[in-house]
């Protein structure tokens, strides 16, 4: 009795092409990482002996007392729950928001449908450092309680931080999250409507289910982007005690020298929630990059 016979496995020829594809993707994956590499290298050695033996030298020794000393010189944990403050609500809000917005555009017909789409989207083609000054001015007149803002209006709040992300934010998620409604058939939403359900509900436990993956990719890209700003809070926070964690790195500059170590220590403190988030939903993160790729 014969064997099957196997079939024969075509090797890949080497061209030149692809060589250098592949060179080229190393370079750009090592001068990604690089600045990274550099500053956990930078972290793990004392001052003194970068400032005896230049960076660009081997380390005489490698401790981890630079993120100590960056945890309790910039009071991490008080600037963290002040992000916490200002990230959660508005990524929540945001991504609510933007699902009923996507959810009337994508799932329902009506005279100003794709005008109102446009609306949404438009706002994000519009530099955030324009309207700056008009802001600013716009929450001076906007009066609330005290238990509010300290200052008897939006400055100073983190409300009103958290209302200009939502309001920036909110254009970029409806309208990744109407394409991708849109992908759903129509026949789920006019079998729940023959069976009696409400509009809210078919929004709430039919579609956004099914809006998972993607609302997880629009999650961790919405908490890095509003995690990582510092111009609204900057511009838009008065009291240093009620500012993100992103300005806590400017506690650990010293009067008369800087210990680039310790900001390097503090940086990677500050950059861990974005990694563990990014990790945590990385699956998801990228399902929902890759949602309607084999869509014809």
């Amino acid at each position: 009795m014969e064997r099957p016979s196997v079939p024969a496995v075509k090797k890949r020829t080497v061209t030149p092409a692809r060589v250098a594809l592949h060179t080229f993707l190393i370079l750009t994956c090592l001068m990604t990482l690089a600045p990274l590499l550099w500053a956990v290298y930078a972290s793990l050695r004392t001052y003194e002996d970068t400032s005896v033996n230049g960076y660009f030298s081997i380390a005489k020794s490698l401790t981890l007392e630079n993120f100590a000393k960056a945890w309790d010189i910039g009071d991490l944990p008080h600037f963290y729950w002040n992000t916490f403050l200002i990230t959660v609500p508005a990524l929540i809000i945001t991504l609510l928001l933007s699902s009923m917005v996507a959810f009337g555009v994508s799932r329902f017909s009506f005279k100003f449908n794709l005008l109102l789409l446009m609306i949404f989207t438009a706002g994000n083609l519009l530099p955030q450092q324009v309207i700056v000054t008009p802001l600013w001015r716009l929450y001076r007149l906007i009066e609330v309680p005290e238990w509010i803002s300290d200052s008897g209006s939006l400055i100073d709040s983190p409300i009103g931080v958290v209302l200009i992300h939502i309001a920036f934010q909110s254009g970029f998620c409806t309208f990744v999250l109407s394409n991708y409604m849109k992908t759903i058939p129509y026949e789920l939403t006019e079998a729940a409507r023959v069976d009696g359900a409400s509009v809210f509900r078919q929004y709430w436990q039919l579609t956004l289910p099914l809006c998972r993956p993607v609302l997880a990719a629009l999650a961790t890209l919405e908490f890095t982007w509003i995690y990582n700003d510092f111009l609204w809070a900057l511009v838009l926070i008065q009291d240093g005690d009620k500012m993100p964690v992103t300005s806590a790195l400017q506690n650990l500059k010293g009067t008369f020298f800087t210990d680039n170590n310790l900001i390097a220590a503090g940086s990677l403190l500050v950059a861990l929630p974005t990694l563990v988030v990014f990790f945590v939903l990385q699956r998801q993160f990228v399902g929902g990059l890759t949602l309607g790729s084999t869509k014809g």
